[in-house]
């Protein structure tokens, strides 16, 4: 069974940091690819950042270039977001998923998801 767990969300003050985490189990040791997405209220998901787990490749959106960071340790686990300069429109829930896409920061093309962690971002 796979399962990914988020944490790290919280509330902070514009132009502040936070770093999310996401542990994933059951995957073993094959190679996957790791997504962030957000969503905020009455908004589509979007796709914030990727990375290879095998190789560490990364994509970002345009919107969080630049000032976000996905990474992940030697051991693969936990998946980091380091969000770093927020903006109020950077609010919104923020799950990772984790699956074998071909384009990495669409999510219709991920098999596997967290129950998100939410991001309050204030002015």
């Amino acid at each position: 069974q796979v399962v990914l767990v988020e944490s790290g969300g919280g509330l902070v003050q514009a132009g502040g940091t936070l770093r999310l985490a996401c542990v994933i189990s059951g995957l073993g040791s094959i190679s996957y690819e790791i997504g962030w997405f957000r969503q905020a209220p009455g908004k589509e998901r979007e796709g914030v950042a990727s990375i290879k787990s095998s190789d560490g490749f990364t994509h970002y959106a345009n919107s969080v270039k630049g000032r976000f960071t996905i990474s992940r340790d030697n051991a693969k686990n936990p998946v980091y977001l380091q969000m770093n300069s927020l903006k109020p429109e950077d609010t919104a829930v923020y799950s990772c998923a984790s699956g074998w896409p071909t384009l990495p920061l669409l999510g219709d093309e991920y098999d596997y998801w967290g129950q998100g962690t939410q991001v309050t971002v204030s002015s």
